[in-house]
């Protein structure tokens, strides 16, 4: 009996939840890929610093707006002025991040981005133990190495296909980059846990739109002025841009909601199938090569996200609290006692009259 309750806990909506939200992250992660990457393929335009500023402009006009119309101690000027610089590290930290692992690609290799990206998962764990104190089983580290497996499948589908691209002109140069985006990837992701799940959504994007659109600006006019003023500007182009900007807004926006009912690892093990989506597209976009360990890696890597998801919830789920009524009794605690006999475990009170009872009553009683 008690281990079809558990089964049914496990294998609930919440689980499922997740894992749909999560490969729609996913996808939004392949169209801003794809998008990129035919934009560089087909008309030469490699703007990744324009293409973030777009994104960071649409969280400010959305919800730093937001911010601005509330009252009390939650509008921009009194988070600004508790907050400022702890949004401004981050803000730096989330821009430089994007732009190091799509930098990376001039140096590498597409393998080596793909392995070495996914340093940001153990990454993500040491800094959710430590700053988060959150709680890891055996199992969580199975789920981990199994997804890196996986990925590994996906690497090895990508050298039949002869999809490495060839040495780089500066392969530690470019492994550098990859690895120091992932370390920042990982401090944005566990900030963001930290504060979808403290203070909110609204907070962390608003603040995010203001320091985003200010660092993009500055490091787009140094570095990408020449590159913008080269574009052949037409209305492919363009609809390329808006297409890029509308799957990276809603991957910031999906993102935050995904990591309050999970966790930033679990995110990160979910969009692990992202690289695939773009491939699966690649094969008839650009003409890719397909091999069987595509579908391998896609399995391993879903299947582990269940598993790491269910696990999770099992250490997560807070216990069920005994909920009170209130309506008319100076002893509560004696009250549950006598109810609890018939049966009920519920005490009222009548208007003006209040209570307080620990959820622990019962073991009080007994």
């Amino acid at each position: 009996m008690i281990q079809r309750i558990q089964a049914r806990k496990l294998f609930s909506w919440n689980v499922l939840k997740i894992i749909i939200l999560g490969q729609l992250v996913s996808l939004l992660i392949c169209g801003t890929g794809v998008t990129s990457q035919y934009m560089a393929g087909n008309y030469k335009v490699n703007t990744p610093m324009l293409q973030s500023f777009l994104n960071y402009c649409l969280l400010l006009l959305v919800y730093t707006t937001i911010l601005a119309f509330r009252k009390g101690d939650d509008n921009l000027w009194m988070i600004l002025k508790k907050r400022s610089w702890k949004y401004a590290l981050l803000g730096l930290a989330d821009v430089e991040a994007n732009y190091m692992v799509v930098k990376a690609y001039q140096y590498t290799t597409l393998t080596s981005v793909q392995l070495l990206d996914c340093f940001t998962i153990p990454i993500v764990m040491g800094l959710s133990w430590f700053t988060l104190h959150s709680k890891y089983k055996v199992m969580h580290f199975v789920s981990v190495l199994i997804c890196l497996l996986g990925v590994g499948a996906m690497v090895g589908a990508d050298a039949l296909a002869g999809r490495e691209q060839g040495a780089g002109s500066n392969k530690v140069l470019g492994d550098g980059l990859v690895l120091i985006g992932a370390l920042l990837y990982a401090i944005s992701n566990v900030s963001e846990e930290f504060i979808v799940k403290n203070l909110s959504r609204e907070e962390f994007l608003g603040m995010l739109g203001v320091f985003g659109t200010l660092y993009s600006a500055i490091q787009m006019a140094i570095l990408e002025h020449n590159e913008i003023a080269d574009v052949q500007w037409d209305g492919i182009v363009v609809l390329l841009y808006i297409v890029f900007a509308v799957c990276m807004f809603g991957l910031y926006n999906l993102m935050p909601v995904v990591i309050k009912i999970s966790s930033a690892t679990s995110v990160n093990l979910g969009i692990l199938t992202a690289d695939l989506y773009s491939l699966f597209i690649g094969i008839f976009l650009f003409d890719y090569t397909f091999s069987g360990l595509y579908i391998l890696s896609f399995i391993v890597i879903i299947s582990v996200f269940l598993l790491y998801s269910i696990v999770s919830i099992g250490i997560t789920e807070p216990p069920p609290v005994p909920q009170v009524i209130c309506t008319g009794f100076d002893n509560p605690v004696l009250e549950l006692e006598r109810n609890k006999e018939d049966g009920d475990d519920s005490v009222h009170f009548v208007s003006g009259e209040s209570a307080e009872i620990a959820a622990v009553w019962k073991s009080n009683i007994h």
